[in-house]
């Protein structure tokens, strides 16, 4: 049973019920109102803790993790903190494989929860990408260890799940009329989870993927992409794109000014994911009508960003348009 190992007990119990809040500063001049769903308040830092809690959860009820089972997955940063850090609660070995894109301050957390990390150093040689390659050395970690349970959140039904029964219930609790929802893309977890859960609930909530430029999962132009956690070298086998009614595509430079504006303006210090989706909520501006409510997604913290998003130096030789 999953209480037998304390999956819900301790930290794992104060993940979701992230703070709802109104951005009226940011958006004091516009006819509509937004809400900022902060899921860098979960306590691993971003909306990554509810997957990987029902992902382990529902593998330990399964008997897929044992206590002696060591649990694997491909990250390119929050979700291998997260899992992290629920491993280390519950005592299971954790290994990651990263790529270089991670954060050096998201691969010091992940060793401070005793995650051991697996860095691919060079592009899938066929596609020219990162995450081919690290789900490669995954499958060869996986025979050369045996006993271990792969999260495989790009594949997971209860990546999206996780999102199904928590974020979006707890956003409509709060919003009795919710007309957009803007949501990152990456594994779609999160996007697939709120828009079936609206769907489900009958509706009429118009849903906006924010991708990143350079990114694939709905057909885009391959590029290359600096920050984690937005848009993907492969489709995601769980992504529903009939679900999605706009996707609204975003520069390092825009994720980067929302991060700013939202810094100055709210005192919200969120990382490049989130200030994408505020730059997308910008670029429809005259699209969405007088008396909207909408409500955005914002995946986690911006503290593990301040050697990038956050580095005017760093912006200035890394960023185009800087």
């Amino acid at each position: 049973m999953a209480t037998d190992m304390g999956i819900m007990d301790g930290m794992c119990r104060t993940i979701g019920r992230t703070p709802l809040v109104p951005l009226r500063r940011l958006f004091q001049d516009e006819p509509y109102q937004v809400y900022g769903k902060l899921e860098m308040m979960n306590p691993g830092g971003s909306a990554k803790d509810r997957p990987a809690l029902f992902i382990v959860r529902e593998a330990i009820r399964s008997g897929e993790i044992l206590r002696d089972t060591t649990v694997i997955e491909s990250s390119s940063g929050n979700m291998a903190l997260s899992l992290a850090q629920i491993c280390n609660y519950l005592g299971l070995r954790f290994i990651c494989v990263v790529d270089p894109r991670t954060t050096e301050a998201h691969l010091r957390l992940i060793r401070c929860l005793n995650g051991e990390i697996e860095r691919v150093e060079h592009p899938d040689p066929v596609s020219g990408d990162y995450l081919p390659a690290r789900i490669q050395r995954v499958q060869e970690l996986r025979q050369q260890i045996g006993n271990c349970y792969w999260t495989n959140q790009y594949g997971n039904p209860n990546n999206y799940r996780a999102h199904y029964e928590t974020t979006m219930p707890e956003i409509l609790e709060q919003l009795s009329q919710v007309d957009y929802l803007f949501c990152g893309v990456s594994s779609c977890g999160t996007i697939r989870g709120c828009a079936e859960r609206l769907k489900d609930s009958g509706l009429p909530t118009r849903i906006i993927a924010v991708d990143a430029q350079g990114s694939v999962i709905f057909g885009g132009m391959k590029g290359p992409r600096q920050f984690p956690g937005l848009g993907a070298a492969l489709p995601p086998s769980i992504n529903r794109k009939e679900l999605i009614d706009r996707v609204i595509y975003v520069s390092e430079r825009e994720c980067i000014e929302g991060c700013l504006d939202l810094v100055r303006q709210e005192s919200i210090m969120a990382g490049a994911s989130s200030g994408g989706v505020i730059a997308a909520i910008r670029a429809m501006r005259d699209d969405i009508p007088d008396g909207a409510v909408c409500a955005a997604i914002l995946p986690d913290r911006g503290d593990r960003y301040m050697d990038t998003v956050y580095d005017e130096e760093w912006v200035q030789r890394h960023v185009t348009g800087a």
